[in-house]
């Protein structure tokens, strides 16, 4: 098993904070997901995520005109100068404080950060190679309290800043004779955004208690006069004073350099006069604005409010286009695209990201995530769906392929626990507190089955068996668990023996055998056909989290307490080997614990576990950032996935900084960004102003449950920041198969060129170069696809067959790729059928791409 495994999206969380941004060409929406960067194309319907991440949630992120450079900078000050075409980081820089916002001139040589109380130009990264790619050219000074919002003229000759101090600063970039910088009052809260007019210097500020200012500038943009310096002003005086002779021959001696004050004034200072003021609140009580957005060529104004309200203006005149309420939660971020038609909206509260047509009136992309952590996880048999579960008693099911959310069921309502799939994969079953098991249809999106037991009880688990029949879910409190039938939605059996809490339950794949862990330190095996009897009591030293079984059923794997993996044997109840995870879960330290990283990890074990698709390896999770893989056979750790580097979140660290511990306590007890977003600092005793339930909440790092995808490909941890899916990195790695020297691309063809098909396919698939392989298998022609694919060794088909899964998903040549893969399931069937089962991953691999096209013909 190759473990080239990648970090290749995240689902589930679609926002988080920070400001959203359309692409050059307005068909996709760069969204900060935590300290990544997620990237939603909303023509072709597909989200993927940068595979780069800062070290802690990303703030701000400025891209550039031509859509190609981005600038990523997170809380901590830190930047990242990213290619989004070749999606890597080119640059790392420091800016040495908290960094509000950052914009690119238009034209696309400088761009401007707000930090603190200041302005800093740089000059934007060039598309050669530099030594160091952030240079700063000036550093404009003015505000007194914070800069929040930075917008640029067209010709990138002037930009302005707002301030939380109520004032407004336009700067000139170049060293104008008539604009240095000028500032605009008129408003009583905190700028939230400026924009200049198209083509112009006329200015719009919005502030937080929802008014807008319109300013108009006497000077157009042409009319800024480049500053001369003094020595070159006395050259220029004094050939004014040689050329212009009196009519009469005499000399006229007026030098212009020493004008008076007047005449200054009359030579044109930049000046701005306020046209009109208008307010957001006649409509009701919309004084508290929270983020804008402005289309300079359509005039369209985009305000969010604190309600979850969103107003469209047209300026200059105000007038109101339409207004909507599309959350309950405050409007972190608003972005509207290049063409005007459409307005991203991003909720921080909820995690919410939508994407709204404003003249349709209708929605172009509306995801949320769960709204509390994810808990639970299971793949769809096919591998083309992932149905999650959540504290917030959600049950979601994403598409793996797009990564977005389809359906959303919210019948439960308390946490869910458990989600699982049937063998058919159109049933979803979940377990949740609420003391109910659920069965979800997915052809037609209902709840059709719902399982209570006799007494209310939390259940944490649940389990479906292979036929799909049976279903059963463990009790937290009753200590039992409960068998029901799919068909009737009767209560079977109610299995008890167990002296603790029931925490995993997993069917046999192959037998009717049904495993039950608990904290009694037992896991029991019963018997579906000997009418539930306790086949085996299976002792363990600890109390048991997790158990599964191995794809073949063959294998029992449980973890216990003491942070041990142990495998048994089910038929005979035999243990053939256990391992030792203590030392590689690395827990790290919480910022009030009082004890060291070292000691705390002694309490901390696995809770999840979950075989790979061939069942040689096992995953494991826990209370940590690390994912584990161990051979189950040589009983060692093979890899670990350190599966976050986001010091946002607790017990990421091993050490924790002594400057965190001061002489009265830990620093970390002080709410210090709780009322940031209200304006108020740190909330004083008295303060009446923002909301007085807020608490600073730093999530710990956790990983809550693993599942390994039938197909083999990729694997998926439910974790604090979300969905992660890691998958094989097939682009990068040269990886050939009982290769030699005689394997040359050049024999390949020369093979081609003498029509020996057989022989260049297996040479192809020995030098394993993807290319090479399509070129080999698709210059045989359609008659002669029966002869060749019989004529192939049993080793290569299944490497054929595992090609032809992969080339159904981005290929256009369907028939006849469909014809290889029937032509060798009929030649090679039965010598297949022989060694189903390491063969199953690549079988799955094959359904689902063949499945996918048959959804999508048969909605045509």
């Amino acid at each position: 098993m190759k473990f080239a495994y990648r970090f290749s999206n995240l689902l589930g969380t679609v926002y988080r904070r920070g400001n959203l941004n359309f692409t050059q060409d307005g068909n996709s929406v760069i969204s900060p997901v935590g300290n990544r960067v997620t990237v939603f194309d909303l023509k072709n319907n597909k989200s993927d995520t940068l595979p780069l991440a800062t070290r802690y949630n990303v703030k701000c992120v400025g891209l550039s005109p031509d859509g190609c450079l981005a600038i990523i900078v997170d809380e901590g000050g830190d930047a990242l100068l990213v290619s989004l075409v070749g999606r890597s980081v080119l640059h790392h820089f420091h800016f040495k404080g908290s960094v509000h916002s950052v914009s690119f001139s238009p034209d696309g040589r400088k761009f401007v950060v707000t930090k603190g109380n200041l302005a800093q130009m740089y000059h934007a990264p060039g598309k050669k190679r530099e030594f160091n790619a952030f240079v700063l050219d000036k550093t404009y000074f003015g505000p007194y309290d914070e800069t929040t919002c930075i917008d640029w003229t067209d010709d990138s000759r002037c930009f302005v800043v707002g301030s939380k101090d109520m004032s407004t600063w336009v700067f000139g970039a170049e060293r104008w004779d008539n604009l240095i910088y000028y500032a605009l009052g008129g408003h009583k809260d905190a700028i939230v955004a400026c924009f200049f007019e198209s083509c112009s210097l006329d200015l719009y500020t919005l502030s937080q208690d929802g008014a807008l200012c319109v300013w108009q500038c006497d000077t157009p943009p042409e009319g800024l006069r480049l500053m001369v310096p003094r020595g070159w002003r006395a050259d220029l005086l004094q050939r004014d004073e040689d050329t212009e002779d009196d009519e009469d021959g005499e000399k006229e001696t007026s030098v212009r350099g020493t004008a008076t004050p007047a005449e200054e004034e009359r030579r044109g200072k930049v000046k701005y006069t306020r046209l009109a003021k208008y307010f957001f609140n006649k409509e009701g009580d919309f004084n508290n604005l929270t983020a804008a957005a402005y289309h300079k060529k359509t005039h369209l104004l985009v305000t969010g409010f604190a309600s979850g309200t969103f107003h469209l203006h047209e300026l200059p005149e105000f007038n109101l286009i339409h207004s909507l309420s599309i959350s309950d939660q405050r409007i972190s971020s608003i972005a509207i695209n290049s063409t005007g038609d459409w307005v991203a909206f991003g909720c921080s509260g909820l995690g919410q990201l939508l994407v709204w047509e404003w003249q349709s009136e209708s929605y172009v992309l509306k995801q949320q995530g769960h709204f509390n952590s994810m808990v639970t996880l299971a793949y769809s048999p096919d591998g083309q769906y992932i149905a999650t579960g959540g504290d917030d008693g959600k049950v979601k099911v994403w598409n793996t392929l797009s990564g977005f959310c389809f359906i959303t069921f919210t019948e439960h309502s308390s946490g869910v626990t458990g989600v699982t799939f049937t063998a058919t994969g159109y049933v979803i079953v979940t377990s949740s507190m609420d003391g109910t098991v659920r069965a979800f249809d997915l052809h037609r999106y209902r709840n059709f089955r719902t399982f209570t037991s006799p007494r209310p009880t939390q259940f944490s688990c649940v389990a479906v068996d292979s036929s799909g029949e049976i279903v059963s879910a463990g009790a937290q409190d009753s200590f039992e668990v409960f068998i029901w039938s799919m068909q009737t939605g009767r209560l079977l059996d109610v299995l008890s023996g167990h002296e603790g809490p029931i925490s995993g339950l997993s069917f046999n794949p192959a037998k009717s055998v049904l495993a039950s862990a608990s904290w009694d330190k037992t896991v029991r095996l019963w018997d579906m056909f000997d009418s539930w009897r306790t086949k085996e009591t299976l002792t363990l030293t600890s109390d048991a989290l997790a158990v599964t079984f191995r794809p073949d059923g063959a294998e029992l794997a449980v973890a216990t307490l003491n942070s041990q993996i142990t495998f048994w044997d089910p038929e005979n109840a035999v243990q053939t080997g256990s391992i030792e995870g203590r030392h590689d879960l690395r827990a790290g330290r919480k910022e009030l614990d009082k004890i060291t990283a070292k000691h705390s990890a002694k309490g901390k074990s696995f809770t999840t576990l979950c075989y790979s698709a061939d069942g040689q390896n096992i995953l494991a999770g826990g209370l940590s950032k690390f994912v584990c893989i161990y051979h189950v056979k040589e009983q060692i750790l093979v890899r670990k996935f350190e599966i976050s580097c986001n010091l946002s979140l607790d017990a990421m660290e091993e050490f924790l900084n002594r400057r965190k511990m001061t002489e009265f306590g830990n620093l970390a007890l002080i709410d210090q960004d709780a009322g940031e977003e209200d304006g108020v600092a740190i909330p004083l005793p008295g303060v009446k102003k923002g909301d007085m339930s807020s608490r600073h909440f730093k999530p710990e790092i956790r990983v809550t449950s693993l599942r390994f995808s039938p197909t083999g490909r990729c694997w998926a941890a439910t974790t604090t920041e979300g969905l992660l899916i890691y998958s094989l990195d097939a682009r990068m790695t040269f990886d050939p198969f009982e290769l030699d020297t005689s394997v040359t691309p050049s024999r390949i063809r020369a093979a081609l060129r003498q029509r020996d098909f057989t022989r260049a396919i297996l040479m192809a698939f020995r030098l394993n170069e993807r290319a090479l392989v399509q070129e080999a298998l698709e210059s045989v022609p359609q008659d002669e696809v029966e002869v060749v694919s019989s004529s192939l060794p049993e080793v290569y088909v299944e490497k054929i067959l595992e090609f032809l899964a992969s080339s159904f998903e981005v290929s256009r040549h369907l028939e006849f790729y469909l014809l290889w893969t029937r032509q060798l399931l009929m030649q090679h069937g039965q010598k297949l059928k022989s060694r189903a089962g390491t063969l199953l991953p690549a079988v799955q691999f094959l359904q689902k791409s063949i499945q996918r096209h048959l959804n999508d013909l048969s909605k045509l």
